[in-house]
């Protein structure tokens, strides 16, 4: 599914959608160049669980967990790692087969651990459409 999006009102909304459909155990896999978009998709996502709290990327702490939605969010971001066997030190597993939800921010560089099944989202810049354009691809990867 590709979804366009015209401002950044557009692109958290799409982000509160999949989070109000969002159910136990699902991953999902954020994609995106710097300033593309996706922290302001993942406050969206974190809205549509009912999650008020703000939202931050957790650059340097990897991992951040909110509790007060309908779900826990893990909201991963993997940017600085180096090694995708350090998220083991972190508990990844525990996280990703939780009873929460997982989003992680630049999955792609980690893309050897991740689970069979998660829902890649990936948000991309076209300026000819405009400084604000996002287009945002939704698949679902299956074993």
């Amino acid at each position: 599914m590709v979804i366009e999006s015209y401002s950044e009102q557009d692109t958290f909304n799409v982000g509160k959608k999949l989070g109000e459909e969002a159910k136990e155990g699902q991953v999902f896999c954020l994609i995106g160049d710097l300033g593309v978009g996706k922290t302001v998709f993942t406050k969206g996502f974190a809205r549509g669980l009912g999650i008020t709290e703000p939202i931050s990327s957790p650059t340097f702490t990897i991992v951040q967990v909110y509790e007060e939605g309908r779900l826990p969010l893990y909201h991963f971001d993997v940017y600085r790692i180096s090694d995708p066997e350090e998220m083991d030190e972190i508990g990844f597993d525990d996280y990703v087969y939780g009873e929460g939800v997982s989003f992680i921010e630049w999955a792609n560089l980690i893309s050897d651990i991740l689970p069979e099944q998660y829902t890649g989202i990936t948000i991309e810049k076209d300026l000819e459409k405009g400084f604000d354009y996002r287009r945002i691809t939704i698949t679902t990867k299956m074993p």
